[in-house]
């Protein structure tokens, strides 16, 4: 009894430890003609993951830029709608990563990104030692595995739910206008039609000129 509870503690400090170390997770509004830069202090050697997706606004499209401590520019591209990029940090510092929607007049863009710093700790912290592993042991590192793909095909389903609610909401959008416009335009036929027809049946009025000899 003892061992099992045991077991389900590391599980549950290694899910705490396993959020700090994979790093930033966020969606934000872009707005337009603006540049929103974020930071990250990674260690060298560290491996990371920048992915990042437009979930809303005008052509799904931004810029994104990443750089390391000295200025080099790692990643760079221009009007994407999604995209992921691995690196491995080759110094100690401060690294950059900005998304720009300057090149847009009047459409602000909602963004996600997630931006992973480092492997994923061991669920134990003898799990790499010689001998193997407890069956409660083996079993808490497959629930911990599914648990992980769970949470990426949730976050994958729910960007996918926000877009098509955008693209679903902008259509409605235009189809009420449009709608307005026929209603409105049809109206004015109508009236144009009626006024031209009394004016074929309205009575004119005839003036005689009487010429004297």
């Amino acid at each position: 009894m003892y061992g099992a509870f045991r077991v389900l503690l590391q599980v549950f400090f290694a899910q705490l430890l396993c959020g700090w170390v994979l790093g930033s997770e966020l969606t934000f509004e872009l707005p337009d003609n603006a540049k929103q830069c974020f930071y990250e202090d990674i260690i060298m050697g560290t491996k990371c993951t920048l992915e990042f997706q437009v979930v809303t606004g005008g052509h799904y499209d931004v810029d994104c830029r990443l750089e390391d401590p000295d200025g080099t520019v790692l990643y760079k591209e221009m009007k994407k709608q999604y995209d992921s990029f691995t690196f491995t940090a080759a110094r100690n510092g401060t690294f950059k990563f900005c998304f720009s929607n300057e090149f847009s007049t009047f459409t602000h863009k909602t963004v996600y990104f997630d931006f992973q710093v480092g492997e994923d700790p061991p669920l134990f912290p003898n799990e790499n030692r010689v001998t193997a592993l407890t069956q409660m042991e083996s079993a808490c590192v497959s629930i911990h595995e599914a648990l992980k793909s769970v949470i990426d095909y949730q976050t994958h389903f729910r960007l996918r739910e926000a877009q098509g609610r955008s693209r679903a909401e902008d259509l409605n959008s235009r189809v009420a206008f449009w709608s307005i416009g026929e209603a409105f335009i049809l109206l004015v036929v109508s009236i144009s039609q009626v006024v031209l027809l009394r004016s074929f049946f309205s009575d004119r009025k005839t003036t005689t000129t009487r010429v004297g000899s």
